[in-house]
């Protein structure tokens, strides 16, 4: 059983990895908006490439118009990966920990 409890435990880490690095390319992306990036550059089609998708979803369920005019997907999606970084990885571990 000790196995899978140190799997779930490097799991876990994985995940908690993975999510801020997924919160930092965000971060990325919302500072490139500031200025006009070329957008041929390989890091600015690379960071749209990667956000685009969830950033998408959350527009369409916020259009920028109920705002006022300011997009407010990236904060929404930084709040909902800390949610995850604070709930799903220590459950993760919690539940290795407890296996272990």
């Amino acid at each position: 059983m000790f196995v899978f409890s140190n799997f779930l435990n490097a799991f876990a880490t994985l995940v908690d990895f993975v999510l801020g690095a997924y919160m930092w390319i965000i971060v990325g992306r919302a500072i490139l908006s500031w200025v006009n990036p070329d957008p041929h550059n390989p890091i600015v089609r690379f960071l749209h490439e990667v956000t685009d998708p969830l950033l998408y979803k959350i527009r369409r369920l916020i259009p920028f118009s109920a705002i006022g005019g300011i997009d407010f997907s990236p904060m929404i999606l930084i709040m909902a990966i800390l949610f995850l970084r604070s709930f799903l990885v220590p459950t993760l571990q919690r539940l290795a920990f407890s296996l272990g």
